[in-house]
């Protein structure tokens, strides 16, 4: 199966807001929410796509001619690559009925298990989200990260329970959604979290924790203070605030201030394997990439998944290769001109 059958087959199936586009940049969908879009003018969506477009790598190929790894160490596992499948919640209201979360999970978890990776999963107002999330991460043995919604204490603390029941080995908290406009307003309530709050919900689980939707080197610091053990440089894929910068020119100023101290992931708009070079050259330690995984499931279900990380793998590969990386350590900021 090609990238380009599964965008075709996606096509058929997807629903009425995602348009499976050759190249996912936020323009098609713009502001739709539901669906895959962003909110207010939806420009933050594009934005995050055409800042990494605008980065370009520096060719080096007088070097010597080794094999190229791109296998990451996280967390006590070995990943084929450093890239990761981007929480999903709600599918079957934001991409089509062809799926729900309960089998978008089953597929995506295991086809990226068996493909060398992990996948986060989502949350959402329904609680049989995060349910069937851990029980599709406990098929595969803890290989998956669930991430939980900025809820009271309370909730996150029951949620914190499924996921230390499926043995995920690690846990997110994608913090940004307090921007969401369905968790405005809800019993119990869900937003904001203190330095303070965010540390008790650290303490909560005995597995390294996550805290997505890390703008700001003062976020960053937050995130550091209450003991988290990584941050995603996310904004939400422009879901949660209009007229955000993209995570493209925030991750250095970010990565500067934390790096060695927590680890560090970021994601939004990165859509090949040229563009994960970019972001680890910037700073990351791995990458998120989020709809366009959706697209892969749509089209293709576990081969669908397997052939769109096998195609992502092999850009990274070629790009290392040609920019004189053997491997993720040896990637430098001098290896990309900003």
């Amino acid at each position: 199966m090609t990238y380009d059958e599964i965008l075709k087959e996606a096509r058929t199936c997807i629903g009425n807001y995602c348009k499976a586009c050759p190249v996912c940049n936020g323009r098609a969908c713009r502001n739709q929410i539901p669906g895959p879009g962003a909110k207010g003018v939806g420009d933050t969506a594009i934005r995050n796509y055409d800042k990494w477009q605008e980065i370009r790598v520096n060719m080096d190929t007088i070097c010597a001619n080794k094999p190229v790894d791109t296998s990451l160490e996280i967390f006590g596992h070995t990943m084929k690559y450093p890239f990761f499948a981007g929480p999903v919640g709600a599918v079957n209201l934001h991409y089509g009925e062809k799926y729900n979360d309960q089998s978008y999970n089953d597929v995506l978890v295991s086809a990226c298990a068996k493909a060398g990776i992990a996948a986060f999963t989502g949350d959402g107002v329904d609680a049989d989200v995060m349910k069937f999330a851990t029980e599709a991460i406990a098929k595969e043995g803890g290989m998956g990260i669930p991430t939980i919604k900025p809820w009271n204490l309370e909730t996150i603390q029951e949620k914190m329970n499924q996921a230390q029941s499926a043995n995920a080995f690690a846990v997110a908290m994608d913090i940004d959604a307090a921007g969401l406009p369905f968790l405005k307003n809800m019993t119990p309530p869900a937003g904001r979290k203190s330095v303070e709050e965010l540390h008790k919900i650290v303490r909560m689980t005995n597995v390294p924790f996550i805290v997505k939707g890390v703008m700001t080197v003062r976020g960053a610091l937050k995130a550091e203070a209450a003991g988290a053990d990584a941050i995603v440089v996310s904004n939400h894929g422009g879901r949660v605030l209009d007229q955000c910068p993209a995570t493209a020119e925030v991750l250095s100023e970010i990565a500067d201030a934390v790096k060695g101290k927590m680890k560090i992931f970021v994601d939004g708009g990165i859509r090949s394997g040229t563009d994960v070079f970019k972001a680890l050259a910037l700073g990351a330690d791995g990458v998120l990439i989020c709809r366009p995984f959706v697209t892969a499931v749509f089209g293709g279900g576990e081969e669908g998944v397997k052939t769109y990380i096998e195609k992502i793998g092999a850009e990274l590969a070629d790009t290392m290769s040609m920019c004189g990386a053997d491997s993720l350590k040896e990637i430098t900021r001098d290896m990309v001109r900003c």
